[in-house]
């Protein structure tokens, strides 16, 4: 789990990316919810969590005018 300070410090294209893993990992958990092999529950909340943070960070940068920093 990075910090928000962590990821204000990353471009836009990084965190994309990051933004892209963590929606896939989201479903792969909601498939493994679905056929009753997922193991950590909690494990939803984190990602939610990151997904969230790292979508902030997206908005802030958005919002000051930076395109790509």
């Amino acid at each position: 789990m990075s910090k928000a300070g962590e990821l204000r410090g990353q471009t836009r294209d990084d965190l994309e990316k990051q933004l892209l893993e963590l929606l896939k990992e989201q479903f792969n958990l909601r498939m493994q919810k679905g056929s009753g092999q997922l193991n950590r529950p909690s494990q939803f909340k984190t990602v939610r969590r990151e997904i969230a943070r790292i979508k902030t960070v997206l908005a802030e940068q958005a919002a000051a005018g930076k395109p790509d920093a």
